[in-house]
């Protein structure tokens, strides 16, 4: 039997591997401690940047924290102190400027999660987190290249490195994999 897509999952993981050992583990402290202290979070992504985001949400839900999606009817009122996150390959998603000019006139700290951190969401944000990974708009601008099309690889990073982030909450919060469970869906 031919193995055929092997070396394609071979060169997603190294491609994989590329962007994480470029992420600022400074930048990744900071904001730890930002999404530690918040009251609330809020979240919000556009696209396959979205869905990670929610993921992001639930698994940060999973461990007792309140985290909202924003847009979701159950989304409550924002607050001067609350913690806004978003994911953008770009950073210049028109709703998630919205977003974030709305949360900075509230008093909310800021956190992006972008391939630009020069981007109009990167300047506006308290912390932002740069992912090395390319997406249609940075071809000419980065340096990492993809065999994968479009923004997979910022996708497939941003999801990785937010369940990661997730496993440092739960180490900060000593809570282990039976307690987050708990708080999983049990009604479907």
């Amino acid at each position: 039997m031919i193995i055929i897509i092997y070396p394609i999952l071979k060169e997603i993981n190294e491609e994989l591997h590329s962007v994480f050992k470029k992420i600022n583990e400074d930048t990744v402290e900071e904001v730890l401690s930002y999404i530690l202290k918040a009251p609330q979070m809020f979240v919000a992504g556009v696209g396959r940047s979205g869905y990670m985001m929610r993921a992001f949400a639930m698994r940060l839900m999973h461990a007792k924290l309140n985290v909202f999606v924003i847009g979701d009817t159950e989304t409550p009122g924002a607050k001067k102190g609350d913690l806004l996150i978003l994911g953008s390959g770009s950073g210049e998603t028109e709703s998630l400027k919205a977003y974030a000019s709305k949360a900075k006139k509230l008093g909310l700290n800021i956190i992006t999660i972008t391939s630009f951190p020069d981007s109009t969401l990167g300047k506006i944000s308290n912390v932002r987190l740069h992912i090395p990974a390319p997406t249609p708009k940075s071809k000419k601008t980065s340096k990492q290249v993809s065999i994968q099309p479009m923004a997979n690889l910022f996708e497939q990073s941003l999801l990785i490195f937010s369940d990661a982030l997730s496993m440092k909450v739960m180490e900060a919060k000593n809570l282990n994999s039976n307690e987050m469970f708990s708080r999983h869906a049990n009604l479907e």
